[in-house]
């Protein structure tokens, strides 16, 4: 029997700390994971339930990217996706009575472990403008309520329309067309807070903004880069991949400014050596860099490689590819040969001695992967920084070639499809080319707003409706308290989940919750028959994922069908819209026919239409039915084409920026404990790290910390400071003494999410720079050491 929510908050005096872990997974991942279904789930729906993971006939795990090979194991999940699984298919349920015995304002003091802990959510609920508490509504009159306030507006472009990496390829598609149908390209998403970095630069330097790497190219590396990434937590899966890699002759290079656990090394739960034995050290060489350093090492390695060539020409680069393939190299090497190497030293934190070796391995090996996530993505200069990355790749021609390229590695299932699928403000004109032609209609051609522009325009009052596909925009957002302020200016908000979380709290005047059905639940069509979606991994594959469990509640509607009866009732019953929204004449509307009758009751008609307006999806019902799907065409890896404005893949000239912070102060790093999924918390620990019973916990050089007066395990508050001049506090951290680099220190989001300024944002990208925060610590006080406080032993557990 699965046991029952909390009632009660956990304390964070009860908060331990031990020594951080050396090693990942192991038997320790399996118990965790196993303690976890149980828990949630109960011992015969965990064992039923978990075998169906990454399985042929069975779902994508809702956690992250990671792609699963050609051959797959029985247990193909890690321990963070079994947790995924147990959190979405708990036992635990929300129930309107729930609702009548928590207000909202009571729901908003709660924390974000707390809510995700009350189960699954089971029916409609509607809280009016005048009201403090969620009642049940009927799904037809949920639609008309949102269709109402929808078509009130006196421009499209006063809604804004979220969407979560969760959501299907099916439901992605239709939600956009939903959009461009009712007017506008306000389509703010996940990825413009995560990855749109590694988009735009992409697209800008090799025309895709995708990585180009298989799992086969990591299998056949002869060296490669993990930058800013902590595959042990966030992507477990892909320690076997690193660990096949190293066995067949790879090695490692590992830059981060805190030593992660995962890739030091790694215990695989899936062999003997895993469980009895001592695994497979990973990282041979770790670069602990000083947190946006990273443009400046790929740029001082770039240079040693020109310098190594200029002493031994025709040694060291790839002339010929460089020549064929690629545009603008003499300029990038002329500046190279400027770079300040006291700049490159006061950047990185590293000495130049480790960059040089770094450049001898590099210059030695002939195939090189460089992957990265949000580590480099979410900096003010994370743009040029994942440019500078394509530009050492170019040099040595390690992109169009088997063991080379690049790899952004994707947080959350499907982020990447649902981009493909045109979840973008700033979509492709091409795409909405297609998709006029495919529905008889003028989509929309202005830009829309992007995550940080629709929680600008909401408190600005431009945006009065706010409607979410998935996801917890309030704790995922930056600077909270703005955040909440922009939800809480909203005429209406409407969230469409599977489970509660934070964003139900803190809500429009009027607000919807609508539940729909995870990716472990039956979607059942009108006829009963067993429906399939589908996802693309972050390495460009597609392929199916059928439910498997009965729905939490007879009352849950799958996304694709919420949002084709909402188009029903936003445009009219037919298929064409009839209410009285105004238009602005920029297009959009709804005055082409769209089947949304159909496509509730066919995917597969959804599909043939995706496969008329999104490239690579020719032939898609009967490719995705093949095992293991297909993957969709990338020019750079399958055919050394580059779609650049030039026609080349383009070197880029990227001006060194060093961070340089005022005296006392720190860089602040956000970071997910183990326990979590992006904003989703399982528990309180993160055994990796030594941290157990708790969250509010900030990790610093102990000379850092000595240097301001703090002893490990003192109370501080963080306090960020931005040009507006604003402080913004998250309050009660405790100092936690720990081997990060000096000058940098890091928190787990979205507690700190607090800190990170509206405006702080990447350049081009306009993501926030969640990974370069200035802050100072000002210390409340000396806690108590009594035992079962704050401790240096090391808690049971691997």
């Amino acid at each position: 029997m699965a046991r029952k929510a909390p009632r009660e908050e956990p304390g964070e005096d009860a908060l331990e700390v031990g020594e951080p872990k050396r090693w990942a997974a192991g038997l320790p991942a399996v118990t965790h994971a196993l303690r976890m279904g149980y828990e949630q789930m109960g011992a015969r729906r965990t064992a039923l339930t978990l075998l169906k993971v990454n399985q042929q006939d069975g779902f994508d795990c809702p956690g992250c990217a990671w792609p699963e090979g050609e051959h797959r194991s029985r247990a193909e999940f890690c321990e963070n996706g079994a947790k995924a699984v147990a959190e979405e298919a708990t036992v635990r349920r929300v129930t309107p009575e729930f609702f009548a015995a928590h207000p909202v304002d009571e729901l908003a003091r709660r924390s974000d472990y707390w809510l995700g802990q009350q189960g699954r959510l089971t029916e409609p609920m509607y809280k009016a403008a005048d009201s403090e508490h969620y009642v049940p509504v009927g799904w037809e009159e949920a639609f008309t309520i949102a269709a109402r306030e929808l078509n009130a507006l006196r421009s499209p472009d006063e809604a804004a329309f979220y969407t979560s990496g969760r959501t299907s390829n099916e439901a992605a598609y239709l939600y956009q067309l939903l959009v461009r149908k009712f007017g506008t390209n306000n389509l703010p998403d996940c990825s413009n807070m995560c990855h749109e970095s590694s988009g735009s630069a992409l697209t800008e330097t090799i025309g895709v903004g995708k990585g180009s790497v298989r799992l086969d190219d990591l299998y056949c590396a002869d060296l490669i880069f993990v930058v800013g990434q902590n595959p042990g937590t966030n992507h477990p899966r892909m320690l076997s991949a690193l660990e096949k890699a190293k066995r067949r002759g790879a090695r490692i290079v590992a830059v981060n400014p805190l030593p992660e656990a995962g890739l030091q090394r790694f215990k695989n739960p899936q062999n003997a050596r895993g469980i009895a034995g001592g695994g497979t050290p990973l990282t041979d060489r770790f670069l602990q860099i000083r947190l946006g350093g990273d443009l400046a090492l790929f740029q001082a390695l770039s240079r040693l490689l020109v310098e190594a060539e200029d002493a031994a020409p025709g040694t060291v680069l790839d002339h010929d590819f460089i020549t064929a393939h690629t545009d603008g190299f003499q300029d990038y090497a002329a500046h190279l040969r400027e770079i300040d190497w006291a700049d490159i030293t006061e950047a990185t934190g590293l000495a130049r001695e480790a960059i040089e070796a770094t450049a001898r391995e590099v210059a030695a090996a002939r195939s090189v992967v460089v992957c990265w996530a949000m580590g480099l993505t979410q900096h003010k200069h994370s743009v040029p920084t994942i440019r500078e990355v394509v530009n050492f790749l170019l040099l040595r021609g390690n992109l169009g070639r088997p063991g080379a390229g690049v790899c952004p590695v994707r947080g959350h299932s499907n982020v990447q499809g649902d981009r493909t699928m045109g979840i973008h403000e700033k979509p492709d004109p091409e795409f909405l080319a297609a998709l006029g032609r495919e529905f008889g209609f003028d989509p929309p051609r202005h830009h829309g707003c992007d995550a940080v522009e629709a929680i600008r325009a909401m408190a600005a009052g431009e945006v009065k409706v706010f409607f979410a596909m998935g996801g917890n925009f309030v704790s995922a957002a930056p600077d909270t308290a703005a955040t909440e302020r922009a939800l809480r200016s909203c005429r209406l908000t409407v969230q469409v989940s599977t489970k509660l979380n934070r964003s139900h709290a803190v809500c429009g005047r009027e607000a919807l919750i609508l539940p729909t059905l995870g990716r472990t639940e039956r979607d059942r069509g009108p006829g009963g028959e067993r429906r399939f979606v589908t996802v693309e991994d972050s390495m460009g594959i597609v392929h199916a994922s059928h439910g498997t469990l009965p729905p939490a509640s007879p009352h849950l509607l799958a996304e694709p069908v919420i949002v084709c009866r909402l188009a029903q009732s936003l445009f009219g019953t037919g298929s064409r819209r009839t209410g009285g929204r105004r238009t602005d004449g920029r297009g959009g509307g709804a005055d082409g026919p769209v089947p949304w009758a159909g496509f509730e009751a066919d995917y597969d008609a959804v599909r043939d239409s995706i496969a008329r307006v999104v490239p690579g999806f020719d032939g898609f019902n009967t490719r995705v039915r093949q095992p293991g799907g297909f993957t969709l065409p990338h020019a750079p890896r399958d055919e050394r084409r580059f779609p650049t404005r030039t026609g080349k893949a383009n070197f880029t000239v990227n001006t060194l920026e060093v961070l340089r912070v005022p005296p006392g102060r720190l860089l602040l790093q956000t970071l997910r404990s183990h326990d979590q999924y992006n904003t989703t918390i399982y528990g309180l620990d993160d055994r990796y790290r030594g941290i157990h019973r708790g969250r509010r916990v900030v990790f610093a050089h102990p000379e850092d910390l000595a240097e301001r007066g703090i002893t490990d395990g003192d109370l501080v508050d963080l306090v960020s400071e931005w040009t507006d001049g604003l402080d913004r506090r998250a309050d009660a951290f405790r100092a936690v003494a720990y081997d990060t680099a000096r000058g940098c220190c890091a928190a787990y989001f979205p507690e700190a999410n607090a800190l990170v300024p509206l405006g702080s944002v990447a350049d081009t990208s306009n993501t926030p720079t969640s990974k370069s925060i200035v802050v100072r610590l000002e210390r409340r006080g000396r806690t108590s050491h009594e035992p079962g406080k704050v401790s240096r032993g090391s808690p049971s557990g691997g």
